[in-house]
């Protein structure tokens, strides 16, 4: 049987990371163009047109798997203790992660003073509050059980 909310906080959790991919994180504007970070690269846009300056491969990969690792978690249900486990890795990586974008928005064009956070800077956060809300989930199941094997 699959775990009930972990399951769903796990999901919120990988679809969190996987924004990353789509909603800026930071942006500023320096010298008439306007630049923004996404997990996939370093954008610029002049006079209207958009293009990809840098591109990410090592975060854009890193994202992607910490991604996956929440979504794979949810499957991991009949070793709870295992599951708990990669919960704390994913939260570990989820945390690595947060830094790697901070140190990407800090070699920005116009350096880390004229940056502004977009939504995508929290989204590392929002995924590090899901994930414990899985494991307090879990750990609520695991008290269910034991107060259930004692009256039997």
């Amino acid at each position: 049987m699959i775990q009930r909310i972990q399951s769903i906080w796990l999901l919120l959790a990988s679809l969190t990371i996987l924004l990353l991919l789509f909603v800026p994180i930071v942006n500023s504007q320096s010298a008439g163009s306007e630049y923004w970070i996404l997990a996939t690269g370093l954008y610029k846009k002049t006079n209207g047109v958009a293009g990809k300056i840098e591109y990410f491969k090592p975060l854009f990969m890193n994202t992607v798997a910490v991604a996956m690792l929440c979504f794979a978690t949810i499957f991991t249900f009949k070793k709870t203790i295992g599951q708990k486990r990669l919960i704390i890795f994913a939260m570990v990586s989820t945390l690595f992660l947060g830094f790697w974008i901070f140190d990407a928005a800090q070699n920005m064009p116009g350096g880390i003073a004229s940056v502004n956070l977009g939504v995508g800077a929290f989204l590392p956060l929002i995924s590090l509050i899901f994930c414990a809300l899985a494991l307090r989930g879990i750990r609520k199941d695991e008290q269910l059980l034991r107060s259930a094997d004692r009256l039997r």
